[in-house]
């Protein structure tokens, strides 16, 4: 059995190759657009190929049964039509709810005809990482949605949970995926306080000013963050789950200890 990592040196798929090693798995391929830099263990295979270069992939899915699909909604269409053709029989997907912004690959992965488990995550705790810019220059964080929640996941127990489901698949399966508890944004910066031993505060702030700090680590997506993404977070908070427990045996990662674990980044 050979498993395909796409994306294998990206946030999610180079912690998924971790995890399926950890866990006992041996042959181990990861797609990789950039192989002399991957830095991956010697005793994973690793493939030249890029999601978004078609023409690298067909040598790439060669024997393989199961695959991590890593989202690419722009070229996801032709990628599994390439692995139907290849004979890949499996494949664990990051994407999201059908009407979501990620519903795209969702969609395209059922009609595929392979078999298939999505894995849907809602906001990374590893998002919180856009405020260390603005907290270092005024150790605040300035949103507008003060009560705003979301229940974070860390992205190492997104690939713990792909890790698990290439390994024990289920096939048909949607697994929703949260930390272990929902937190306002002002909780969120209490923590961020905590961990690192400064004071830092949330200030209730206008669109624009909001924009002006978020310019400078988010560039020209900041006001989609700022126009859809917060008053999503604001009317619709997404209540958290045990969904990671319960695929793979351990409580998920509180943001507390995520915080802890990385506070220099917001030093």
């Amino acid at each position: 059995m050979t498993i395909l990592v796409t994306g294998a040196t990206a946030n999610i798929g180079r912690k998924t190759v971790d995890h399926l090693l950890e866990r006992g798995a041996t042959n181990v391929r990861a797609l990789t657009n950039n192989p002399t830099k991957a830095d991956l263990p010697d005793h994973v295979e690793v493939a030249d190929g890029y999601l978004r270069r078609l023409h690298s992939l067909p040598e790439a899915f060669e024997d393989v049964t199961r695959m991590y699909l890593a989202p690419t909604p722009d070229t996801v269409v032709d990628v599994l039509e390439l692995a139907r053709e290849a004979g890949v029989g499996y494949i664990v997907d990051l994407s999201g709810e059908h009407e979501s912004w990620w519903g795209t690959v969702t969609r395209a992965v059922e009609d595929s005809g392979i078999p298939w488990t999505h894995l849907w995550p809602g906001d990374f705790m590893e998002n919180s990482t856009l405020w260390a810019d603005q907290i270092r220059r005024t150790g605040a964080v300035h949103e507008p949605y003060p009560n705003a929640a979301s229940a974070p996941i860390a992205m190492d127990d997104i690939a713990a949970v792909a890790a698990t489901a290439l390994l024990d698949p289920t096939p048909g399966t949607s697994h929703l995926l949260t930390g272990p508890e929902t937190l306002t944004r002002t909780e969120l910066v209490a923590h961020l306080a905590a961990a690192t031993g400064n004071d830092i505060r949330f200030v209730t702030s206008s669109r624009e000013d909001t924009l002006t700090h978020l310019r400078p680590s988010m560039g020209e997506n900041a006001e989609f963050y700022v126009d859809n993404v917060l008053p999503l977070l604001n009317t619709e908070p997404v209540p958290a789950n045990t969904t990671v427990e319960a695929a793979t045996g351990t409580p998920a990662t509180t943001f507390a200890g995520w915080a802890h674990a990385n506070a220099d980044a917001f030093r």
